[in-house]
């Protein structure tokens, strides 16, 4: 007797939330904006802020990433460029980093100029309460990560300002 109503209930959730995924229209997301200094995302639907997230940066946040290793989160104009499900930090979103301008620049100091920056999640739940701990990737909570993963296409431009 308890295993039917437990299968029953069970089944009117899952109809129920059907019901609310399919009645939710799909938003498309135009662009993403990073601002740095206010360690905030925004989501844009054309000219409106769909969703705002509070973000943390690489070690060193100040400034342009110009080098591998230099804990620095890049500024400038970026494209969306990957999904990655099985991401050692929960789920990520590539950007499109380094572009042909900081590979040149990063040529002509003899460095690398870095890669692999992503839009991720966190790896361990007591990441959230440190303050900008990537290697210079933008990271937002588990819970966020999955609503992005689902929003954001890849080719969806990224600006990111200091």
């Amino acid at each position: 007797m308890f295993r039917r109503i437990f299968i029953i209930s069970g089944m009117s959730w899952v109809f129920s939330a059907n019901i609310l995924i399919a009645s939710t229209p799909q938003v498309k997301v135009t662009e993403i904006v990073v601002k740095k200094h206010k360690r905030r995302m925004y989501l844009f639907s054309g000219n409106e802020i769909i969703k705002s997230y509070k973000v943390n940066l690489g070690f060193a946040p100040e400034g342009h990433k110009n080098f591998e290793g230099d804990g620095k989160t890049p500024e400038g104009a970026y494209k969306i460029d990957r999904k990655n499900a099985n991401s050692k930090y929960y789920l990520s979103i590539g950007i499109s980093y380094p572009n042909a301008k900081d590979q040149r620049f990063a040529k002509l100091k003899g460095k690398l100029p870095g890669g692999d920056i992503f839009i991720h999640g966190t790896d361990k739940p007591f990441r959230w309460f440190q303050k900008d701990w990537t290697a210079g990737c933008i990271a937002v909570n588990n819970k966020e990560i999955r609503e992005i993963f689902k929003l954001v296409r890849i080719g969806t431009p990224i600006f990111i300002e200091p």
